[in-house]
């Protein structure tokens, strides 16, 4: 088993390679130097998304949400707040479905706001509906996680 992940950036999107030993000591990206694991989601359209779905090798938790959805508007503070809590073991990440219309469709989202957690590429577990906490969040995605 190697001892390094593949991690997409969330600035540039480029994948690097990461020890797993230094995945908790804050590493750089090889191409843009900012940080790998920021604290928060990083928004994705189309293209990006399938650079961070199918290319990281750590799980990543999708928010499916639209600007003028309240219950999204409630949530994505909470959202924020777990991707301090799961990184650098889940990139947590944002797809807003006004602008990624095709990306909605792809995956079937019927209702907003819809979390979904990839691994390997694969949807593994989704939630519709808003969690109220950060500690929610984190609790279904490695309730998910644990599950197999």
């Amino acid at each position: 088993m190697s001892d390094t992940l593949h991690i997409v950036c969330p600035h540039c999107h480029t994948t690097n390679r990461v020890r797993q030993a230094d995945q908790t000591a804050s590493p750089d990206c090889g191409s843009c130097h900012q940080a790998l694991w920021t604290g928060a989601p990083v928004a994705l359209n189309a293209a990006a998304f399938d650079q961070h779905t199918l290319r990281n090798q750590v799980p990543v938790l999708v928010d499916f949400w639209a600007p003028w959805c309240g219950p999204c508007k409630m949530m994505a503070p909470a959202f924020e707040q777990a991707a301090s809590t799961l990184q650098p073991q889940v990139r947590l990440a944002k797809v807003n479905t006004e602008d990624e219309q095709a990306l909605a469709a792809r995956f079937n989202i019927r209702s907003i706001p819809t979390l979904a957690l990839f691994v390997g590429g694969r949807e593994v577990a989704r939630q519709a509906g808003a969690f109220r906490t950060a500690a929610d969040i984190a609790q279904w995605t490695q309730q998910a996680l644990r599950t197999p």
